[in-house]
């Protein structure tokens, strides 16, 4: 049994470093790449599904900065996000291609479309790993990192149901009858759907300890009122002369920036009034 017994401490020495890393509190980038590649290798089955492979690459660094600012709830409620959002795009995914209105790629989003829907997010990521402000500010960040997913998320949900169930779709600027897909067009399903997506995932979030009760109010609301304005530009400029550049992701990082700065600023509010 002796000349086993090296590869015996070498293996717990090994595993019990592993849980160390997985374990450090608070974060720090060693223990979040060491996690996210974990995770990643684990559930590789279910990124190829939703990601292209240069997506996969952007969701990873994705991962490992949210791991490092947030730690294994803010990762978690990444990885929410992104279950939801990809079986939201799945479904009647053939009904979608044969009307033309589905995700390129069978809904394999790229690179762009990971950036664009994290932009926000990863810029409260860096203010709190930076600890930009005091810890008023530190929950502000981790507040707007919430809002943020919770407004994509809503989004993604609100135009994939949309797309599938949506039996009248109409531009959210002139209420005309549209057909499904076309920019800015909203449908009362696709509305229903994204609401309970942003409620459903800024609870999650409230679960894990990112954000508590009254926060997740905000969240859902800051979400709302941003999507409205994202399909207000996208019937108003998108694919229109002198606004080419306004593709899908720069609109996605719009929309989340928007629904970031609103959860930010009517938390402001409500502590100032608080304090008054």
């Amino acid at each position: 049994m002796l000349p086993h017994r090296p590869n015996a401490i070498s293996t717990q020495g090994v595993l019990s470093e592993a849980m160390r890393l997985i374990q450090s509190a608070p974060p720090t980038w060693q223990s979040a790449l060491f996690s996210n590649l974990s995770i990643f290798l684990v559930g590789s089955p279910i990124l190829v599904s939703g990601l292209s492979l240069s997506g996969i690459f952007a969701a990873f660094l994705l991962g490992t900065l949210t791991w490092r600012a947030f730690g294994p709830s803010g990762f978690l409620l990444v990885a929410s996000y992104f279950i939801i959002g990809t079986a939201a795009t799945k479904v009647k995914m053939a009904q979608k291609e044969a009307q033309g209105v589905a995700e390129k790629r069978k809904g394999r989003r790229g690179p762009g479309s990971v950036i664009g829907s994290s932009a926000a997010g990863c810029v409260c990521a860096f203010l709190s790993i930076f600890r930009v402000g005091d810890e008023a500010f530190l929950a502000l960040w981790r507040l707007g990192f919430v809002a943020s997913f919770c407004t994509k998320l809503s989004d993604t949900v609100s135009s994939e149901i949309g797309k599938a169930y949506g039996k009248t779709t109409y531009l959210v600027t002139t209420f005309k009858v549209v057909p499904r897909g076309t920019e800015g067009a909203v449908s009362a399903e696709g509305t229903l759907a994204g609401l309970l997506a942003s409620i459903l995932l800024a609870s999650i979030g409230c679960l894990m300890g990112e954000i508590n009760v009254p926060e997740v109010v905000i969240c859902v609301i800051a979400s709302q009122i941003a999507n409205v304005g994202e399909s207000i530009i996208g019937a108003a400029f998108q694919d229109k002369e002198g606004f080419q550049w306004l593709n899908n992701d720069a609109v996605n990082v719009i929309n989340i920036s928007v629904g970031s700065i609103l959860a930010v600023l009517m938390q402001l509010v409500i502590v100032q009034k608080g304090g008054a």
